[in-house]
């Protein structure tokens, strides 16, 4: 593959943007992904395709656990899908070898809140996931989306994100 480095963005002759860059210009750090809790797999590969499903785990501890509307706000809320959208990377990493450049596309993110039955902004907490997915991939970080509010999260978690990646 051809390579031209403009601006510490590395370029690539289809015109792709190194996301290992990306992730270093915007202070971006991904952490260790979480390890599963029961009997199934961090991540399912099927094809091109990657299911990943996580919450707001940050060092084996659960971030911002409760119920949006009795116990967090939503400015707590959207912490925990900031964290639980970079253990979606993170998974998502180990599934490409540690080489993000191999996402081709994210297909869909579903976000899950713990709320209240009157909580009707579930888009707005799901934002924080979609802008963070566009910020580091760009285009092909754009996708499909789906936000649901439930009653209870396993764990009481305030936040779960069900993502699907195409990679190469």
């Amino acid at each position: 593959m051809v390579e031209r480095i403009f601006s510490r963005k590395i370029i690539s002759k289809n015109n792709a943007t190194d996301i290992n860059i990306v992730l270093q210009d915007k202070k971006i750090v991904l952490p260790t992904a979480p390890q599963p809790a029961g009997n199934y797999e961090p991540y399912m590969r099927s094809g091109n395709l990657v299911f990943i499903n996580q919450i707001a785990l940050k060092e084996g501890n659960i971030v911002n656990a409760g119920k949006l509307g009795l116990e967090l706000n939503e400015k707590q809320v959207k912490e925990a899908t900031k964290i639980t959208m970079l253990n979606v990377l993170a998974v998502l990493n180990n599934a490409v070898s540690g080489d993000l450049n191999r996402v081709k596309r994210c297909v869909q993110l579903t976000g899950i809140f713990n709320t209240t039955d009157d909580f009707h902004r579930h888009a707005e907490l799901m934002n924080t996931a979609s802008d963070l997915t566009v910020e580091i991939f760009g285009e092909k970080g754009k996708h499909a989306r789906a936000t649901i509010g439930a009653s209870s999260l396993p764990v009481n978690s305030s936040v779960e994100i069900q993502a699907i990646f195409e990679i190469e």
